[in-house]
């Protein structure tokens, strides 16, 4: 009994204390009158001050967005509307364990999880408006603000692109296409840092977007966030004008933009739950390049299991590591399959020189380890080359020293062909950098120039938690992240043989011969063929040009191109031209 007592007790004291802490909310919150939705003209939201009574109430109808529908300014809903799993605050839940994670460490990333049930009691005390503000302290607290934070160009795009309702995005190209709309207002509850480089970048509609402000202080977030005050300027904008929203929760009524709405279409979670994503042929901008570790949509329960794997990821790694140093690759290969980092071979491998000049093998550059599989693949020793490799790199590879190349096109040709003439199996990633996504970059020609024949070698790679690649991280991590996998695959495919003598020759140019050793490669591997390059990558995910000026660890930004706007995945079932 004085067990029961003592947990009652506890109860009690524990509800009094929330309800003082948010009594300011609700009193406040309770001031504001709910608005009923309905079908019928008869029920739009009332007006509730001096502003609002300059508009009529708007028309609220349930169901999406019309594609006929024509009005001058298009007011949309991002959260609720556009994005499939992110409405409320629980839903932009892994937005900022992203930001948390990616731009502050796993330290924070780990607090923000143990908030997560404080978040959600939060989200239903307050409101999701006071979630998302509690979200954007841990996550944004003290993290350089200005050109240092890349999560919201590098980062973000491509889980919001994974999220983007094919319904919803089809609605609104419909209704702000054709010039039907001259002016589309994107709302969000996010901090404008998280979100304007997708919606300006990849979403393909030229938007105004409304979203809080994060405050700086000495270049550094505080995590508050600041009301936005864009909406006071478009709500001026479409004054006089016809104006239309679109939203996908009734909180989206209480927004200051939705008083200026003539007619407002609201669609239902019942109906949200029938959407689809946005199939990646259908991409406005095709995403080609994009940075973070993270392999996974980090929700609650997603980053729970992660971090629950590092210490038992760790020291697996470190198995698996002490196993590939170790041991041949006859017996490393079962020994690793059965912890889970397997690899296969699609079709056969080719016939090796005997004797004489060396081979030179070609393959897509999709992590740092390519060459170790190409090696394993053939079970001989391969010789790589490499524009820029970490210390730790080099010291962990099972196949020896790698070739570091200078970027200087004689110097560097002349080093591929003292190998060559050694007799030595030489492999080369002529992209210059890695590429995460289902595209090839622009191939550079100097291999078609050092051999009379090349050999292909198209590579693929599937990991479940981590990326091993960075274009802003330490380089030198990268085969330590792809060890700490729970499981993981590399394919390795050889083509074959091309004849790259006419380069040799000046009979034809070598870039005709690097392109078509790309097209071979691409179709073969189902990739888009892009002229994107290294300095692309890093110039849109780092704001450099990636070229490495020092040699230690630290020194890890190597890679290639960035804006994404080039070339499209090859479909396989409609096989399109690229």
């Amino acid at each position: 009994m004085a067990k029961k007592k003592l947990l009652l007790l506890a109860h009690k004291l524990l509800s009094a204390m929330l309800s003082l802490l948010f009594h300011t909310v609700r009193k406040s919150s309770n001031k504001q009158q709910q608005t009923p939705i309905s079908t019928s003209p008869a029920a739009p939201p009332p007006p509730d001050d001096g502003a609002n009574s300059r508009h009529p109430p708007p028309v609220v109808h349930r169901g999406p967005l019309p594609p006929a529908q024509r009005a001058s300014t298009l007011v949309v809903d991002v959260d609720a509307a556009l994005l499939l799993r992110s409405g409320g605050g629980d839903g932009l839940f892994p937005y900022f364990m992203l930001v948390a994670l990616e731009a502050g460490g796993f330290l924070r990333g780990f607090v923000l999880l143990l908030l997560y049930p404080l978040l959600l009691l939060i989200g239903l005390r307050s409101g999701a408006a006071a979630a998302v503000r509690a979200m954007a302290v841990v996550s944004f607290c003290g993290l350089r603000a200005g050109g240092r934070f890349r999560a919201g160009r590098a980062v973000l795009p491509k889980w919001l692109m994974e999220d983007l309702a094919a319904e919803a995005f089809d609605a609104l190209r419909a209704a702000a296409g054709e010039g039907r709309a001259a002016v589309v207002v994107c709302v969000t509850a996010m901090p404008r840092v998280m979100v304007e480089g997708f919606l300006r970048e990849y979403l393909g509609v030229e938007a105004v977007v409304v979203a809080p402000e994060m405050k700086v202080i000495w270049g550094f977030y505080t995590g508050l966030m600041e009301d936005a005050a864009d909406h006071k300027v478009a709500a001026a904008a479409a004054e006089g004008k016809e104006v239309v929203g679109f939203a996908g929760s009734p909180d989206f009524l209480q927004h200051p933009l939705a008083r200026c709405c003539k007619e407002i279409f609201l669609v239902s979670s019942d109906e949200k739950c029938r959407w689809r994503p946005l199939p990646r042929d259908k991409y406005p901008k095709p995403m080609v390049f994009h940075d973070g570790r993270l392999a996974f949509r980090p929700t609650a329960a997603d980053t729970l299991a992660m971090f629950a794997w590092l210490p038992l990821g760790a020291a697996l790694g470190a198995a698996r590591l002490a196993v590939a140093l170790a041991a041949p690759y006859r017996y490393s290969t079962p020994l690793l399959a059965a912890t889970g980092m397997s690899w296969r071979l699609k079709g056969g491998r080719p016939a090796l020189p005997v004797g004489g000049r060396g081979q030179l093998f070609v393959c897509n550059h999709r992590t740092l380890i390519d060459p170790v599989y190409v090696s394993v693949a053939l079970d001989r020793q391969v010789r790589a080359v490499s524009y820029s490799l970490s210390r730790l790199s080099e010291l962990i590879s099972p196949i020896g020293r790698t070739v570091r190349l200078t970027r200087d096109r004689a110097s560097d040709g002349a080093a591929m062909a003292r190998l060559l003439d050694g007799g030595d199996l030489v492999v080369v990633c002529p992209e210059g950098t890695t590429c995460r996504e289902p595209y090839l970059l622009r191939f550079s020609p100097l291999f078609a120039e050092l051999s009379d024949d090349v050999v292909p070698v198209g590579i693929a790679v599937e990991t479940s938690m981590f990326y091993a690649t960075t274009a802003g991280g330490l380089k030198c991590f990268d085969p330590l992240y792809y060890m700490v996998n729970p499981r993981m695959c590399y394919t390795v495919q050889f083509l074959d043989k091309v004849d790259t003598s006419p380069a040799r020759s000046g009979a034809a140019p070598s870039t005709d011969m690097a392109n078509l050793v790309q097209r071979r490669m691409g179709d073969a591997l189902g990739y888009g063929c892009t002229m994107l390059t290294r300095k692309d990558k890093y110039l849109m995910l780092a704001g450099n040009d990636g070229v490495v000026r020092s040699t230690d660890d630290k020194s890890a930004a190597a890679g290639g191109g960035a804006a994404a706007t080039a070339g499209k995945k090859k479909d396989k079932s409609t096989e399109k031209e690229n």
